[in-house]
C-alpha cells in the first residue's frame, strides 16, 4: 500500500522581507473594499517575534472538535508553488487543488491560503467562488499545518470558536516548512479567536474525533522520538483528549519509517459515525508487503475495539483500486482520504471503473444524504496524498 515519499529536505521558510507588514501586534487582517475576494494573515517575522497567541491550556471539555460530518462554515485549503518539492508535477498538483476546491465550492465556501507573489495567478485560475487569503503557505498540505477547529460543548450559554494546535515540524523533521509551522496561530489571529496548545507536535492527519468524545490515532506518528521525544503514549494521549475535547482513545499501530507521515490515521481507519469505522483493505491481499500487513493488523485491532456503549464496532472495509492510473513509487491508490462537507463526499477516481463505482456506492452508503463526487486526483496522489490531506473543515457554530 503506498504512501507519501520521502522527498528532499529543502529550506521552504519565507523571509520576513516578502511578507506584508503588521501594523500592530495582534491584529486581525481584512479583506479592502477593492480587493473583491482576497485578503491576507497578520504575518510576524521569520522567528515569530511580534505574535502572542493564547497557549493557555483551555479547561478540559470546555471546547470540542466536531465530526468532520458535522455542519460546515468553510473549507480551507493551502496553494502549492514549491517546484523544489513538486518539480515538473507542480501544475497537475495544482489543477487538481483547483478542482477540489472547485467541488467542495459547490457545497459550501472555501478559502485558499496563498503565497502573496501567487495572488495574481490563483485568483485568475479559480475565479470568484474561491476566496484567497495570503499568507506564508509552503504547501498544500492544509490538514497538517491548520489548526484543529474547535468549537463550544453543548450547553454553553456563550458559544464559540477556538483553533487547536499540534506543532507541525514537518513530519518529525523530514522537510522544513518553516513557513506552515505558522499558519496555526496566523489563522487563530486572522479569526480573533483563542489557540489551544497543549505542546505536543504531530500533524491534523494523525487523528480522527467522532464528535462524541473518541478519538481514533496511529501510535507510529505520536509516540515517536522524531515528534514528540521523551513523551509516553499515556501523556500523548492525554494531551490529545484535551485538546480535542473527548474522553476515550482507541490506538492502532501505523507504521513508522515507510512513509513521510509515519503513518497517518486518515489513511488506515476513519469514523463513518460514533458506531461505523471505515478501514483500508488492500486489492491484493494475499501479497506478501508490509502494508498489507498493516492493512490486517488495523482491522484487527479496529475488530477489538468498542463504543462508548461497550459494543463492537461495524467495521466496514472501503478496497483500494487494482489498476490505478497512478503507478509511480509513493502514488496513494486508496479511497480512504475522502472529505465530507456540506452535502456532498469529495472522493478520488484512479480510472479504475469497477473499483471507482464500488467506492462511490460505499460511501454513498455511508452518507446517505450526500452526494458522492469523485475527481481525478492523479497529481495529489502522486505526492502520496489525497483530499482530505488537502482539507480543513470549520464548523459553524451551534445556534448560528
Amino acid at each position: 500500500m503506498p504512501r507519501r515519499t520521502f522527498l528532499s529536505v529543502v529550506p521552504a521558510g519565507i523571509s520576513a522581507a516578502l511578507l506584508p507588514a503588521c501594523s500592530a501586534e495582534g491584529e486581525r487582517s481584512s479583506t479592502s473594499a477593492d480587493s473583491g475576494n482576497r485578503g491576507s494573515l497578520s504575518t510576524p517575522n521569520s522567528t515569530g517575534e511580534g505574535f502572542t497567541p493564547n497557549t493557555d491550556p483551555p479547561a478540559i471539555h470546555q471546547f470540542f472538535m466536531p465530526a468532520e460530518e458535522a455542519e460546515h462554515e468553510r473549507t480551507w485549503m493551502c496553494w502549492p508553488s514549491n517546484e523544489d518539492i513538486w518539480g515538473d508535477g507542480l501544475e497537475e498538483v495544482q489543477n487538481n487543488i483547483a478542482e477540489i476546491a472547485r467541488a467542495i465550492a459547490a457545497f459550501e465556501p472555501v478559502t485558499m491560503l496563498v503565497r502573496p507573489e501567487e495572488m495574481e495567478a490563483v485568483a485568475d485560475l479559480l475565479g470568484e467562488e474561491i476566496e484567497l487569503l495570503e499568507a506564508p503557505v509552503d504547501d498544500l498540505w492544509a490538514r497538517d499545518t491548520l489548526p484543529a477547529f474547535l468549537i463550544t460543548a453543548p450547553g454553553d450559554p456563550q458559544p464559540g470558536m477556538a483553533a487547536g494546535r499540534v506543532r507541525f515540524n514537518g513530519w518529525g523533521g523530514k522537510q522544513t516548512h518553516d513557513g506552515d509551522a505558522t499558519l496555526a496561530e496566523l489563522l487563530a489571529t486572522h479569526l480573533d479567536i483563542p489557540l489551544h496548545d497543549w505542546g505536543l507536535v504531530g500533524e491534523g492527519g494523525g487523528f480522527e474525533v467522532d464528535g462524541a468524545g473518541t478519538v481514533l490515532a496511529a501510535e507510529s506518528s505520536w509516540v515517536n522520538d522524531n515528534r514528540n521525544p521523551g513523551k509516553t503514549r499515556d501523556e500523548i494521549e492525554a494531551g490529545l483528549l484535551s485538546l480535542l475535547g473527548a474522553d476515550r482513545m482507541i490506538w492502532v499501530d501505523g507504521l513508522a519509517g515507510h512513509d513521510i507521515t509515519d503513518g497517518h490515521i486518515d489513511t488506515l481507519a476513519r469514523f463513518a459515525s460514533e458506531t461505523t469505522i471505515v478501514v483500508d483493505a488492500p486489492a491484493f491481499p494475499e501479497e506478501d508487503n508490509v502494508w498489507v500487513d498493516l492493512a490486517a493488523r488495523t482491522k484487527e485491532l479496529i475488530e477489538a475495539a468498542v463504543t462508548s456503549d461497550g459494543e463492537p464496532y461495524e467495521v466496514i472495509e472501503i478496497t483500494q483500486p487494482g489498476e490505478p492510473r497512478g503507478t509511480s513509487d509513493g502514488f496513494l491508490a486508496s479511497y480512504m482520504n475522502y472529505y465530507v462537507c456540506n452535502g456532498a463526499v469529495i472522493a478520488p477516481e484512479f480510472g479504475d471503473e469497477a473499483a471507482d463505482a464500488a467506492a462511490r456506492e460505499l460511501l454513498a452508503e455511508l452518507f446517505p444524504d450526500r452526494e458522492v463526487v469523485q475527481i481525478n486526483i492523479d497529481g495529489l496522489a502522486a505526492g502520496g496524498g489525497g483530499i482530505h490531506c488537502a482539507t480543513q473543515q470549520q464548523p459553524k457554530l451551534r445556534g448560528e
